[in-house]
């Protein structure tokens, strides 16, 4: 509680309030420096809003209110955020689930400090919605200057994101970060090996089954494979009704050697082998591979545009959004989208430095 000294003059009865301008805005609920410690807890040391309220001794939703409006009057609103940016990755991410299905939003992040090894990324913005349409529509809405200055786009197999960049971005190269493209050969690998159990065997995986048991072994790189792990493949692949199991075991091995090479010239000549070696030659039973060829031959230039541009990968991407999945389960949620966009901007955008120079 705070108490403003009240001035009457004896002489023409005006009355008039202590000036606390200075202290707070007027008609606020919280001072300044409140605002200020609050919006530092949110952003920089990740509090809660219902440990902010406790903090600062008002209810939650005057403290939500609040921190909303200041961070995104001061950092959010900032015309300047968006300078420099000249490498994005683009995604989707589930920000609520509910029982008529998950609610989708296009999230974008800046990734130009990774290329550039300067900082972190950097979460830019979120729109409803994950379509071509949506990303197209945001970028429309950037001035022309900011997208002629995009020069890489990071993202994933989902061809509206492809189709939104080549026609607003014209300049930019389009890359499919590795995490999706081995993404894409695990999931072969696990179809093959899931109709493989199921034509031997007559029945899903079980405790006993090898194909079971080898499930996650099969997802491990060779070189990371233990004595023991190796000994199991061994054994797996003795048996003839396996091979098209070893096959695709064998396509994903490749991949992830072309990804793990140092040098990135030999890399692209290791990926480019594979693609062309999916294109021809793979026997009609092996639907997965078939499937997956198909797509890295229509995906070709945008997986071996990686190996050109180095530091464009949609990993920090996905760390975001973990990052935004610890956001929305230390709220208990969020139904308000306005209000998770805001939060996220926080909690993500790379504020930090500006409230902590130090950091």
């Amino acid at each position: 509680m705070i108490k403003l000294r009240r001035y009457r003059c004896s002489e023409c009865g005006h009355v008039w309030r202590q000036d606390t301008t200075k202290a707070a805005e007027p008609r606020a609920k919280l001072s300044r420096r409140g605002l200020a410690w609050a919006l530092e807890g949110i952003v920089c040391q990740h509090l809660t809003v219902a440990r902010v309220a406790e903090g600062l001794g008002v209810s939650w939703n005057t403290a939500n209110n609040a921190v909303l409006a200041e961070g995104k009057r001061v950092l959010i609103d900032d015309p300047r955020r968006f300078d420099g940016v000249k490498v994005i990755g683009v995604d989707e991410h589930v920000w609520r689930h509910t029982r008529h299905g998950d609610k989708y939003v296009t999230v974008i992040i800046d990734l130009t400090p990774i290329r550039d090894k300067t900082g972190p990324s950097r979460l830019l913005d979120m729109v409803e919605g994950r379509s071509k349409q949506v990303f197209a529509t945001w970028l429309q809405a950037r001035p022309q200057a900011w997208r002629d200055g995009i020069e890489v786009v990071a993202m994933d197999g989902f061809s509206g994101f492809k189709s939104a960049s080549t026609e607003e971005l014209p300049e930019a190269v389009p890359v499919m970060d590795p995490f999706h493209v081995i993404r894409l050969a695990g999931d072969a690998l696990d179809v093959c090996r899931r109709r493989v159990q199921q034509a031997t065997c007559g029945h899903r995986g079980r405790a006993g089954d090898p194909l079971y048991k080898a499930r996650r072994t099969l997802h491990t790189g060779a070189g990371l494979l233990t004595e023991k792990q190796q000994k199991r493949l061994e054994d797996l692949f003795a048996t003839d009704t396996h091979v098209e199991v070893e096959a695709a075991w064998g396509i994903y091995q490749r991949m992830i050697t072309a990804y793990r090479e140092p040098d990135r010239t030999e890399g692209r000549k290791l990926m480019q082998a594979v693609v062309d070696s999916l294109g021809t030659g793979i026997p009609a039973a092996l639907t997965e591979l078939k499937t997956l060829g198909r797509t890295l031959k229509r995906r070709a230039a945008d997986v071996l545009a990686y190996f050109d541009r180095p530091g464009t990968s949609n990993g920090p991407t996905e760390a975001i959004n973990g990052r935004l999945e610890h956001l929305r389960g230390s709220a208990l949620g969020f139904r308000n989208l306005t209000n998770y966009v805001a939060r996220s901007l926080l909690e993500s955008g790379g504020f930090r430095p500006k409230l902590h120079p130090q950091i």
